[in-house]
């Protein structure tokens, strides 16, 4: 008898629950150097970077680099504190997107920004990288200091770059991507790269690892942009339509503004503009969105970096650490549905 529909296996969503068992026993150790490494005789210095670490992240980014580890076998334990500093490089640019957006909310809880102020946290995001680039030192491998320094550098100016492309209606989709590989997908890739360095595993793994976390990136934030206009505030652990109230200029808006009629345009202008921002202004927005197709094609895109990024794994043998570095891409996409 044929088998029905019925009969065959449902495929979980993807998660990242193969990523985190990959990488448990390893990111103890990191934990272990984070708690150590952001401790102070300023007590403000750990009450406010603990608000932040200890605050519900998936530590993504410090996972990528044990899982790239993993997938060449490294036995070694240098990457825990390369994790460390990777992490503290990412939380320190929270710190400080924070305070240059005037965010209220960061995963579900209250900004450091509005709890401690903005000076406070410019400084302590100042802290978590010098912690970062101690740690880096210590390693003492150059390569590894020159690829997180590096991706240190990108990420300021691409966060530089959005600033000044904020309400600024004429940003293209090129110009969006450019900023999106600086600011979100140069810590991924780095993260990914510094793997192979330690683990000797050679130049060709060095690119593979930095093409699978550049792309995972941009797929990461593509599917954030989408979020941040079909989501809720449970989803995102920030308030809906933060993007939107901002100014910023993302792909779905640049999509929407790009194939809407004159009206449309002039709405987007005003929207952007910081004009029409009210919850209906928002509501507008979404319809727009839905129906110039600016979210399901943003979404498209996420897969197609997703897809990218899973082929530049090709090279390595099958395994736990390929298949959990392979849904971690699919992950990245499919949380924004």
């Amino acid at each position: 008898m044929s088998a029905t529909i019925h009969d065959l296996p449902v495929r979980k969503p993807p998660s990242l629950e193969a990523l985190m068992a990959l990488v448990a026993s390893d990111m103890n150790g990191v934990n272990a150097v984070i708690l150590d490494r952001m401790q102070s005789k300023v007590a403000l210095i750990p009450e406010l970077a603990g608000h932040l670490i200890a605050g519900g992240g998936k530590r993504m980014r410090p996972m990528l680099t044990l899982a790239s580890a993993a997938l060449l076998g490294y036995p070694g334990t240098r990457h825990h504190k390369l994790a460390a500093a990777v992490e503290f490089i990412h939380t320190a640019t929270l710190l400080h997107d924070d305070v240059v957006d005037g965010s209220g909310m960061r995963r579900g809880k209250r900004t450091a920004n509005l709890i401690w102020g903005n000076p406070a946290s410019v400084l302590v995001g100042d802290f978590l990288f010098s912690r970062a680039f101690e740690l880096m030192v210590e390693d003492g491998s150059l390569k590894v200091l020159r690829i997180l320094s590096h991706a240190s550098a990108v990420i300021a100016e691409g966060e530089v770059d959005q600033l000044t492309a904020q309400r600024r209606i004429e940003t293209d989709e090129d110009h969006y991507l450019q900023i999106i590989s600086a600011k979100t997908a140069a810590l991924f890739a780095a993260a990914c790269r510094i793997s192979p360095v330690v683990a000797e595993a050679g130049e060709d793994a060095e690119q593979a690892l930095e093409a699978y976390g550049r792309n995972l990136g941009i797929a990461f934030q593509l599917s954030d942009d989408v979020i941040d206009y079909d989501s809720d505030a449970a989803t995102m652990g920030k308030g809906v339509g933060d993007d939107f109230r901002d100014g910023k200029m993302t792909l779905p808006v640049i999509l929407a503004y790009a194939r809407g009629s004159d009206d449309d345009r002039d709405f987007w202008r005003d929207a952007i503009g910081g004009k029409r921002v009210d919850d209906e202004d928002l509501a507008l927005a979404i319809r727009m969105l839905r129906q110039t197709d600016a979210l399901a094609d943003t979404l498209e895109r996420a897969r197609l970096y997703g897809r990218r990024a899973i082929d530049a794994l090709a090279m390595f043998p099958a395994g736990k650490a390929k298949a959990a570095l392979t849904e971690a891409a699919e992950f990245a996409v499919a949380r924004a549905f």
